[in-house]
């Protein structure tokens, strides 16, 4: 019998992902880390892989940002460890299995079944997958009222997972912040994960943001994350749509008044506000009542602004066009109620302003005889 020659010609180009990872981790993480996981999955078995967090971010069309937070989510979870340079820039990342992976009946070389794990009690034997290398780059440090409807997906305070992030979240806030966190501090970024229920991917951008935005404020930060939650939002897209819908309409109002060099006061603020969000104003129909208000004050009003946007809300006002509609009608309507003017008529004023008389000069020439 004759031997068979086997001949391949089937490659296998693939990327192995753990079970483990689509069933314990994958649900509760943002989607944005999802993808930075894949993507270093992706590349962890190339030998000759050289990446850095600009490469990262600019293939996934992410900030250096948002991948530097998946790799500290991922690391809080206890699937990844991070490597250090002097100037604290990440230099490698390792990927690491869970310690309980043996129970789940997983062999999968990469993840497990359980939530995270304290870095400090990984077996020192736990590393099972090659070191993905960067290149060297320092990584700069990122910079009342009753809340109705809890949002996102924070974990119960009581459960190990809950107590890691919460530790994570204060090591992230005391670097942003640049100071030791206070036990008020402590509180307020409890209160944002027990009460408010913001996940801590949210609570670390929220945080990141008002640093960028030049404020350090705990009392300030906790102002924004209570309007967060009352605007439902609950991802770091949403906060990102926010932000700058928030920038666009004030850039527009200000801008429109010539306002320049600082933001909006906390009662222009509300205005702004009340005619984007309540009236629902898009920024062109804000600015022309802005403009209509300079021509008619001849100074910036928000006062006078208001009392025109909320007399174009009344008259159900949706876009420029109905302006320029509502206006025609203004004038119509005031002709029609426009008394007509008269004229006085010319009179001719006679200087010999009386009564002309008649004379019979016979007559009177008979008169004059007799009387002789």
């Amino acid at each position: 019998m004759k031997t068979l020659v086997l001949k391949n010609n089937f490659q296998m180009n693939m990327t192995m992902l753990p079970n483990s990872f689509v069933d314990h981790y994958m649900a509760n993480a943002n989607g944005e880390f999802v993808k930075v996981y894949l993507f270093l999955l992706r590349h962890v078995e190339d030998a000759a892989s050289s990446l850095s967090i600009s490469m990262i971010a600019d293939y996934l069309n992410n900030t250096e940002n948002d991948v530097l937070r998946a790799f500290r989510y991922w690391e809080s979870v206890g699937l990844l460890r991070l490597g250090h340079g002097p100037d604290g820039g990440i230099t490698a990342v390792e990927f690491l299995r869970d310690e309980e992976e043996n129970t789940c009946g997983d062999t999968t070389d990469f993840s497990g079944c359980a939530s995270g794990y304290p870095q400090d009690s990984i077996p020192a034997q736990t590393p099972v997958a090659p070191v993905t290398e960067f290149r060297s780059e320092a990584v700069s440090a990122p910079v009342e009222s009753s809340i109705q409807t809890p949002v996102s997906n924070a974990v119960p305070l009581d459960t190990f997972r809950a107590q890691k992030e919460i530790k994570s979240l204060l090591f992230i806030t005391e670097q942003y912040l640049g100071k030791t966190l206070t036990h008020t501090d402590v509180d307020t970024i409890t209160y944002f994960y027990d009460t408010l229920h913001m996940s801590a991917d949210l609570i670390e951008y929220l945080i990141e943001s008002c640093v960028e935005n030049g404020h350090k404020s705990m009392h300030y930060i906790q102002k924004v994350a209570i309007s967060w939650v009352e605007n439902g939002v609950e991802t770091i897209s949403q906060a990102k749509e926010q932000a700058a819908a928030y920038s666009r309409n004030c850039y527009t109002v200000l801008n429109a008044f010539g306002i320049k060099n600082r933001g909006p006061a906390s009662s222009e603020l509300e205005y702004i506000n009340k005619w984007a969000d309540t009236y629902g104003f898009s920024t062109d129909i804000i600015q022309e009542a802005c403009r209509r208000t300079i021509s008619a004050t001849h100074q910036p009003s928000f006062e006078y602004a208001d009392s025109i946007l909320t007399k174009w809300y009344e008259c159900n006002i949706h876009h420029l066009t109905d302006i320029n509609a509502l206006d025609h009608e203004f004038q119509k309507e005031r002709s029609l109620h426009r008394s007509p003017v008269t004229k006085p008529k010319n009179v001719t004023r006679n200087l010999n302003n009386f009564e002309r008389r008649s004379y019979d000069m016979d007559s009177l020439e008979e008169q004059l005889l007799k009387s002789n």
